[in-house]
């Protein structure tokens, strides 16, 4: 007998110790090597283990266990092999029986489906959110069709259009019942690093509002031109990634952060995207932001949140940020004060786009108006840089030629101010 024995690995520097979020195969369960086995949670992140090898597992280690680094958390008895019977089976299936077939294979196809499922499955996207929200309907009334059973916004508008229960659907009954939860690694670290932030910095926010509409109708021109050429959709994000690119070089301690009695200036740009995951937030860092193009922006965006929603994204690839964007507007928010994300010194926050009646030459006219607020370490940045800051991405975003500029105006790159 062959007994495999698979310690925990290190998730990254510092970590001692993780939490075992949950098995993904059952006590004596069959694996193949490579094959996932379970879900570990650090303070800073999600990660899985694959087997090493085939065979029959042996778990050590249940559910919310917290174990050391190095530790050995479940056996695998490589002498055991998989069986492949039901291909032989059907060898010598009577003939009277073939009617039945059809049937076996769609159990089996169910099984294989039922294997597949990740934290994705059953879970909306956030169009599919907001409209899920809008209409009352529940989760459990749709059956996804995207990726890992994942809910799409088609999902949704298919549900509505067939016709569902809107009683069930709304009706929550409630209860006095009270359930109670283990706090996981990740949610306890992201508690204790608010909190510090809070305490040991002297945070401020200023806000200013931008006007839409030039990029909104830039994205309505090129929209499809855009998605044909680079495969991937033009969305605000990338704009606003490259406009707080071109500040972060005009206001290089809104860039930097403190480090004991030093101030740390970076000469480049490592942008962290704020992604609600179904483990909480999860911070993604788009390493040189500065050099990318908008479609390589919206390229590496699209593959870190795809990762972070998966919880298949590594700590590397969290770790290092210069600076940080939020989009609450996604979850509809019109206003907020983003928290600072520690060791940085300053994070930007989208909101919801609202048309709203504003002055325009005189006259007043509906535009597409977004709050943006910067919250910023009064410790590093004065109130001007701050404010210059914030009015430096809101020309930009306004008037994206400046984007190709430095910042400047097209007109004033001609005239050489």
């Amino acid at each position: 007998m062959a007994i495999l024995e698979l310690k925990v690995p290190s998730p990254g520097e510092s970590i001692t110790e993780v939490t075992i979020a949950r098995w993904l195969k059952k006590d004596g369960d069959y694996v193949e090597k490579d094959e996932e086995l379970a879900e570990i949670e650090s303070d800073k992140a999600t990660l899985t283990i694959n087997a090493e090898d085939s065979g029959a597992i042996k778990i050590l280690a249940p559910d919310g266990t917290t174990v050391k680094v190095g530790e050995v958390i479940c056996k695998i008895d490589t002498s055991v092999k998989g069986e492949s019977k039901p291909k032989a089976e059907k060898k010598t299936e009577p003939v009277a029986e073939k009617k039945a077939a059809p049937e076996k294979k769609k159990e089996t196809a169910t099984v294989a489906e039922s294997k597949k499922e990740t934290y994705a499955t059953g879970h909306p996207s956030v169009a599919a959110k907001k409209l899920m929200d809008e209409s009352g309907l529940a989760a459990r009334k749709i059956n996804g069709s995207g990726k890992d059973g994942r809910i799409t916004k088609s999902d949704v508008l298919h549900a509505l259009a067939s016709g569902f229960d809107a009683t069930s659907a709304q009706s929550w009954g409630g209860s006095r019942e009270q359930k109670r939860e283990k706090m996981s690694s990740l949610r306890k670290k992201l508690a204790q690093r608010l909190v510090s932030v809070k305490q040991e910095t002297a945070m401020l926010t200023t806000f200013n509002e931008v006007d839409m509409s030039g990029i909104m109708n830039l994205r309505a021109k090129y929209k499809e031109a855009f998605k044909e050429k680079y495969g991937v959709n033009v969305g605000f994000m990338s704009f606003f990634t490259k406009a707080v690119c071109e500040a972060l070089h005009q206001f290089p301690a809104v860039n930097a952060m403190i480090d004991g009695e030093e101030i740390v200036y970076h000469d480049y740009c490592d942008v962290g995207i704020a992604v609600s995951a179904p483990k909480g937030l999860m911070v993604p860092v788009i390493r040189n932001a500065e050099t990318m193009s908008l479609a390589e922006i919206e390229t590496e965006i699209k593959r870190l949140a795809t990762r972070a929603r998966d919880n298949k994204i590594s700590l590397d690839e969290m770790t290092g940020g210069t600076f940080t964007i939020t989009n609450g507007g996604v979850f509809g928010s019109l206003m907020s004060t983003p928290i600072i994300n520690p060791p940085q010194s300053a994070i930007l926050g989208m909101h919801n786009v609202v048309d709203r009646p504003v002055a325009v030459n005189g006259q007043v006219v509906i535009r597409p108006m977004m709050y943006v607020a910067l919250s910023y370490d009064h410790r590093i940045i004065d109130g001007r840089e701050s404010v210059s800051f914030l009015v430096a991405v809101k020309k930009m975003l306004e008037n994206p030629a400046r984007l190709l500029f430095g910042g400047k105006d097209p007109e004033e790159v001609v005239l050489g101010l």
